[in-house]
């Protein structure tokens, strides 16, 4: 076990972390907008990939696909805040996430500014609404990420997935590229000071992150998954599959499909 960062040196990020995120609300408040698409993924990556770098993690992409698929859904596990900014890194993506999020301090607005898309939990209406905007994107030719387990996990076991989250991809007759994300320590250990779980606040998960000496991202594409003659629940399962594979763990039992996403027994 590798001994933690010195406490000066956490301070150190702390304070770049901070410098970071008032340069991105600059640049999202005056450079952003207006912006083609493509500068737009540019600058995202540039900012994620200089996060990632001052964060002191070390980011390891494996077998990204050279050429996406016209219209495609990206779908991959979940384990921290830091998802987002790893993915930026390799593909640039607008993600997909529940409306909370639009109401965090200077995160929710830098999230609304990049593009991100909300869900209203528990509003079948809110669910339709943002179902249409997903599948409009889709049909765009954004690319859009969505983590269909629904919370997050340290890493080692993946969740069943949420096949409503995927009826945008069926319905504007996209490809879904799976995407398995993992934390290693400095001892290629699962570290789990990257995971943010349970009742941790997001600044005990900044400063479990801060505390690693360093950390190693890993980002591993599995094939597309043609959406042609598939429902919802089937396409959620063959990305399931997929990625519980990539991970090396088990696929989720069936018996909790069934409880957890009961609309996916009638498609």
């Amino acid at each position: 076990m590798t001994s933690p960062t010195p406490f000066a040196h956490r301070l150190l990020r702390l304070t770049r972390l901070a410098l970071h995120l008032l340069r991105a609300l600059v640049i999202a408040g005056l450079f952003y907008p207006g912006k083609a698409p493509s500068i737009q993924q540019q600058i995202r990556q540039r900012w994620s990939r200089q996060l990632l770098s001052l964060l002191h993690i070390r980011l390891v992409a494996i077998e990204t696909p050279s050429i996406l698929p016209d219209r495609c859904m990206l779908a991959s596990n979940h384990i921290s805040w830091l998802d987002i900014f790893v993915i930026n890194a390799v593909m640039p993506a607008t993600f997909v996430s529940k409306a909370d999020v639009a109401k965090w301090p200077l995160v929710g607005w830098l999230c609304t500014r990049a593009g991100t898309l909300y869900i209203e939990r528990g509003s079948k209406s809110g669910a339709r609404r943002a179902n249409q905007n997903i599948s409009s994107s889709l049909a765009s030719g954004a690319l859009v990420a969505i983590c269909p387990e629904g919370t997050t996990t340290y890493g080692d076991e993946l969740l069943m997935f949420h096949a409503a989250l995927f009826q945008p991809a069926v319905d504007a007759d996209a490809s879904v590229l799976p995407v398995a994300l993992g934390y290693r320590d400095a001892m290629n250990n699962l570290c789990r000071n990257a995971a943010y779980v349970g009742d941790d606040s997001l600044l005990d998960s900044i400063w479990a992150i801060v505390s690693t000496r360093q950390m190693t991202a890993t980002v591993k594409f599995s094939q597309s998954i043609g959406i042609s003659n598939r429902a919802r629940r089937t396409l959620a399962r063959a990305a399931e599959t997929a990625i519980a594979t990539a991970l090396g763990v088990p696929v989720p039992a069936r018996a909790a499909e069934k409880r957890a996403d009961p609309q996916a027994e009638q498609q």
